[in-house]
């Protein structure tokens, strides 16, 4: 499942954009290829995210990745609930799931994003 009004990344995030800030989190793809979700590391609110630098990491049974920051900014909101269930990725990857809420840096960055048309190629096997 891609959603229409999502920004996506290569490496399989998402970003739904609200005004001056933003929602950040894994695709339904991503999700789906990790497995069962068991942990998530995730900043601190306060802390900046650099486009394209690791923010965090989420582990699966398959496997541990890290989690790329798609765009740039202060973290404002951290889903606490992921700590004590992280398998709400796995539920629901583009609503209860998501990962952090930011306040955008440059909204030009979202330039450099894909659209669901776009992620939907990359993803199609």
């Amino acid at each position: 499942m891609v959603l229409k009004d999502l920004y996506y990344t290569e490496t399989h995030e998402w970003v739904k954009v609200d005004g001056n800030q933003a929602y950040i989190g894994i695709t339904d793809y991503a999700q789906h290829e990790l497995g069962d979700i068991v942990y998530i590391e995730l900043p601190d609110e306060g802390d900046e995210v650099m486009a394209g630098e690791a923010f965090g990491s989420i582990e699966a049974v398959k496997a541990v990745e890290d989690l790329v920051a798609p765009i740039s900014g202060e973290v404002l909101e951290v889903n606490t609930d992921l700590v004590d269930t992280p398998e709400l990725i796995n539920k629901s990857p583009y609503e209860d799931g998501w990962l952090i809420k930011i306040k955008i840096a440059d909204k030009s960055e979202l330039d450099q994003l894909l659209d669901f048309e776009a992620y939907e190629e990359i993803i199609k096997d």
